[in-house]
Order: C-alpha cells, then structure tokens, then sequence
C-alpha cells in the first residue's frame, strides 16, 4: 500500500509537471498582464506582446501628441482698402531717395505684388490726369516721383541758382557716346570724338555716371557702361528708353562717314 500511496504520488507529481519553457512563459506573462489591466483601468488584458515592440508601441502614443503640437501663428498681413493703400505709397515715394522696386514695396506693406503694381499705375494716371507739378513714373527698375519737365525751369532756379557744377561739354559728348555705344573702350570713344578723353572719363567715373564693366577680350582694354544714377538722373527705367540718334544727325552723315574711311 505504501508502494501504492508512493507510486500515486509519483504519477500525479508527472501529471502535474510543467515544462520550463512553459512555466516561464506562464509566470512571465502574469505581470505584463497585470500591466495592461491596470493601465486599462481593470479591462481585458493587453493583446500586444512584451518586449521592445510593445515599448515601441506605448511611447508612440506621447510621440504623436507632440507632433500634433503647432507654433504659434503668423500675425495676419495688414488689411489695407485702396485708398489706405495708396496714401502708405505716397508716404515712401515722397521719402525715398533713389527708385524704389515693386517688390520692396510689397513686402513692406505686405500686399501682393500684382495689387502694389496696379496702385502704382493708378497713381502715376491719376497725377497725369489732374495735371499735378510732379509725376510718379518708373526709373532704374523702381518708381520715384519726378517733377514735370515744363516745370523744369522753376525747380531750376530754386534748387540749384548757380550753385551747382555742371558739366561741361565735352563731359556730355562723352557721356552721350557711352549712352548709346556701350560698352566701348577708352581709344573707340576717343576716336568717335576725335580727341582724348581719359580725362573726362576719369571725372564721369567719379560722378558715378559711368563705370567699369570688364575688358575688351581682343586687347584687354577697359570698357565702359552707364551707371544706374545715368537712369535716375535721366529719369528713365533702362537704356532702350534713350531717344533714337536717328533725328539728330546730319543730312549728309552718310558722306561724312565715306570720308572717314
């Protein structure tokens, strides 16, 4: 009997013997599911498995909240009607000292650029129109206002009364040949007026009306151009505007040039 007793208590000790692998994985599984019931407020055990995925998973969660986080917002652009848009242009232009751009003008006001151009136009129209002393009008790829050319006389005798240096005639024969040849050289300039004229170029360069642009490639020499103060001064928006030299020349210009060669 006592065999017996033994012998039943062996078989049930190997009716109840559990792997390791199994015992592990029954004893390991209980806390992880204690975890997720209690971060489920006490539901249904958590599906996912242990280990760095279900980590993964969990911190996923905050990582989603703060992608979700925004800055804060850009202040709105300035919410200007067309008459308030026009007086802030009229403000800059009578303040600038030199052509300023559309665009420039856009940003500050923070309007859009087709909206500033239009206003711009409606300006200079309106000044037209109403036969205004001055005119606002593009120059050196920016707008400016400018006082009327048969006005010039007035404005003449009050701002510069003598006091200002011109320049001379030769200054102006020079100037005129870079206008319309550019870029040229020193020597070609100088034998389309037939004297010297490093001279004169020399003061142009120190007017700012004339600069250095690279050189000839046959014979190194310098070449010249017209600066953007040559546009504003003149008051128009690039070279294309000059008036064409075809007016201005002489009648038999076609044998003064025979006759050169």
């Amino acid at each position: 009997m006592g065999d017996k007793e033994h012998g039943d208590t062996l078989a049930d000790q190997a009716a109840a013997w559990i792997p390791p692998w199994e015992r592990h994985r029954e004893t390991s599984a209980t806390p992880v599911e204690a975890q997720a019931a209690a971060a489920s407020g006490g539901g249904e055990p958590n599906p996912e498995p242990s280990g760095a995925g279900a980590g993964a998973g969990r911190k996923s969660v905050p990582d989603r909240g703060r992608s979700r986080q925004r800055g804060p917002a850009p202040p709105p652009a300035l919410v200007l009607d067309d008459a308030e848009l026009q007086g802030a242009l009229e403000a800059i232009l009578l303040v600038v000292d030199e052509p300023v751009a559309e665009t420039t003008l856009a940003d500050v006001l923070e309007q859009p650029l087709e909206r500033v151009r239009a206003t711009l136009h409606t300006i200079s129209t309106g000044y037209t129109t109403r036969g205004h002393g001055f005119e606002l009008r593009r120059a050196a790829g920016g707008w400016r206002l400018y006082t009327r050319p048969e006005y010039a006389g007035y404005v003449e005798r009050f701002v510069l009364d003598g006091q200002t240096v011109r320049l001379t005639q030769a200054a102006l024969e020079t100037l005129a040949v870079v206008s319309y040849k550019q870029p040229v050289t020193r020597s070609r300039i100088s034998a389309i007026r037939g004297v010297n004229c490093d001279g004169v170029i020399r003061t142009l360069v120190s007017r700012g009306l004339v600069e250095e642009c690279g050189t000839e490639p046959e014979t190194g020499a310098h070449l010249y151009r017209t600066t953007s103060l040559f546009l504003e001064k003149l008051g128009v928006d690039s070279i294309t505007d000059l008036p064409p030299l075809a007016p201005f020349l002489p009648d038999d210009v076609e044998d003064l040039a025979d006759a050169s060669r």
